[in-house]
C-alpha cells in the first residue's frame, strides 16, 4: 500500500507540468536600446525558457539606442526556445532605429494603431553622418544583418533595406501593407486572437501554431538590480555624479581632514565611471570638466573679476554636451541639465576656493603664534623682566629696556612660556584700540 501511494505522488509530480497552465511573459520596454536593455530582455528570455511558457511578449516603445546592445538582443531573439512577440503599443509610440532591428527579429512583429518605426539608417556620434568608406562599411554591415533576419522571417527585405538605406519610417498601416510586420491589433487579446489563425514559421524553419487567447499573463517587473542599472545609465544621472564627485574631492583637498566630501567625492565618481564605462563617452570630455575645475581654482587665486570661472563653466557646460557619444538625442546629456548643474558648480567652487585662500593668508590669532605682534600691558616693571597682560592671561616677558608697570609693550617673540617684548613706539601708540 505505501508503495502504490509513493507511486502516485511520484506520478502526480511528474505529470503535473504537462497539465499546468502555460503562460505569457509580457515585458514592458518604454527606454533606449543599451546594455540595462540587453539584460531585461535576457533574463525575461531565459526565465520564459526555464518555465516553458508558450511566448514572451515584449511590448516596445523606443527611439532606438545602441547598435551593440541591439545585436545582443537580436541574437538573444533569434535564439530563444520559446517564441518571441514584439508588440510596438500603445498608440503614438514608435520602434525607430534599433527598435526597427529588433522589431524585425521577431517571431510575430505587431504594431497598434497610430505607431510608426523605421528610420534606421546608423549614425556617428550627436546624429551626425559617417562620411567616406567607413559609411559604406557600417551601411553594408547594418543591410547584412537586416537582410540575414527579414528574409528568414519571411518578411520584405527590400522594403526593410530602404529603412536603413534611405531612412524611410512606415506607420503600422504601411509596415502591414508591405509585409515589415505580421499584425495591427488594438490591444494584446485582439493580437492573440489573430496569432491564433495563422501559423508561426520560427528562424530555425519550424513551423508552430500559437493559441494564446485566455492565457495567463505574467508581467516581468524590474529587479531593484535592472532599476539601479537603468537610473545610473541616464546620461543626466551619471553627468551630475561625476560633477558632485569632483566638487567633493576638491573641497576636500582644500579643507584637507573634512573626510565626508572626499569620501562623497570617491563614492559618487565610482558610481559614474560604473556608469560611464557601459555608455560610449568621449574621454577629451572628461579631461575638459575636471580642468574646469582648474580654472575654478585659478579664479579664486587671481581674482579675475569672474573672467577664469565664466571659462571654466563654458568648458563644464562642453564637456557635459559631449560626454556620452550617442546617436540619439535620448541618449545625451541635455543642455539644460549641463547649465542647471554647471552654473552653481562654478560659484560654489569659486567661493569655497576663496575661501580657503583668504583663511591661509589671514593673520594667526589663535594660540602662541596669535601672540605675536599684540600689544600687552606691563603689570609689574620690567626690569627687565616682569609680567604682562595680554588676551586676558598674564605672562612672564622680558624687555629689551626697563618698562614701568602700566606701559604698554609689544610682543615680537615667544620663547617657551616668556614673552620677549618691546616699548611700543610713539608711532604705535596712535594706532593701539
Amino acid at each position: 500500500m505505501p508503495r502504490r501511494i509513493s507511486l502516485a505522488v511520484l506520478l502526480s509530480v511528474l505529470l503535473l507540468p504537462a497539465f499546468a497552465q502555460a503562460n505569457v511573459l509580457k515585458l514592458v520596454i518604454d527606454d533606449t536600446i543599451q546594455a540595462a536593455t540587453e539584460e531585461r530582455i535576457e533574463r525575461a528570455l531565459d526565465q520564459a525558457a526555464a518555465e516553458k511558457d508558450d511566448a514572451v511578449l515584449i511590448e516596445l516603445s523606443t527611439p532606438g539606442g545602441l547598435m551593440d546592445a541591439m545585436r545582443e538582443i537580436m541574437s538573444k531573439i533569434i535564439a530563444s526556445p520559446v517564441p518571441v512577440i514584439i508588440y510596438v503599443t500603445p498608440s503614438g509610440s514608435r520602434a525607430a532605429s534599433a527598435g526597427f532591428f529588433i522589431l524585425e527579429s521577431a517571431d510575430i512583429a505587431a504594431m497598434a494603431p497610430g505607431t510608426n518605426t523605421g528610420a534606421a539608417h546608423p549614425v556617428g556620434a550627436f546624429g551626425g553622418d559617417i562620411k567616406g568608406t567607413m559609411k559604406e562599411k557600417i551601411e553594408q554591415d547594418a543591410t547584412a544583418l537586416m537582410r540575414s533576419v527579414v528574409a528568414k522571417r519571411g518578411r520584405n527585405v527590400q522594403v526593410a533595406e530602404s529603412a536603413v538605406l534611405q531612412s524611410k519610417s512606415f506607420t503600422d498601416g504601411e509596415a502591414l501593407s508591405q509585409k515589415l510586420i505580421d499584425y495591427v491589433a488594438p490591444n494584446e487579446q485582439d493580437l492573440f486572437r489573430q496569432i491564433a489563425s495563422k501559423p508561426v514559421k520560427r528562424f530555425n524553419g519550424q513551423t508552430i501554431t500559437l493559441n494564446l487567447t485566455g492565457e495567463r499573463e505574467v508581467i516581468l517587473d524590474e529587479t531593484l538590480k535592472e532599476h539601479i542599472l537603468a537610473f545610473l545609465m541616464d546620461p543626466d544621472i551619471a553627468f551630475i555624479l561625476l560633477a558632485i564627485g569632483a566638487l567633493g574631492i576638491y573641497t576636500e583637498f582644500n579643507h584637507p581632514g573634512a573626510v565626508w566630501p572626499g569620501t562623497v567625492g570617491i563614492v559618487f565618481i565610482l558610481l559614474a565611471v560604473f556608469a560611464l564605462h557601459l555608455l560610449p563617452i568621449r574621454f577629451a570630455a572628461v579631461v575638459l570638466i575636471f580642468a574646469s575645475f582648474v580654472l575654478f581654482a585659478l579664479e579664486a587665486k587671481f581674482a579675475t573679476h569672474g573672467v577664469l570661472a565664466i571659462g571654466g563653466i563654458t568648458m563644464l557646460v562642453i564637456g557635459a554636451l559631449l560626454l556620452v557619444d550617442a546617436p540619439i538625442p535620448e541618449m545625451r546629456v541635455k543642455l539644460a541639465t549641463a547649465l542647471a548643474v554647471s552654473i552653481p558648480l562654478g560659484v560654489i567652487t569659486v567661493f569655497l576656493m576663496t575661501v580657503a585662500l583668504r583663511a591661509r593668508r589671514n593673520k594667526i590669532t589663535t594660540g602662541v603664534e596669535g601672540l605675536i605682534g599684540e600689544v600687552a600691558i606691563a603689570q609689574t616693571p620690567l626690569a627687565p623682566s616682569g609680567k604682562v597682560f595680554v588676551h586676558g592671561e598674564i605672562w612672564d616677558a622680558v624687555a629689551t629696556t626697563n618698562v614701568p608697570a602700566g606701559e604698554r609693550v609689544v610682543v615680537h617673540n615667544v620663547d617657551g612660556l616668556q614673552l620677549k617684548v618691546d616699548p611700543v613706539q610713539e608711532s604705535q601708540k596712535t594706532t593701539v584700540v
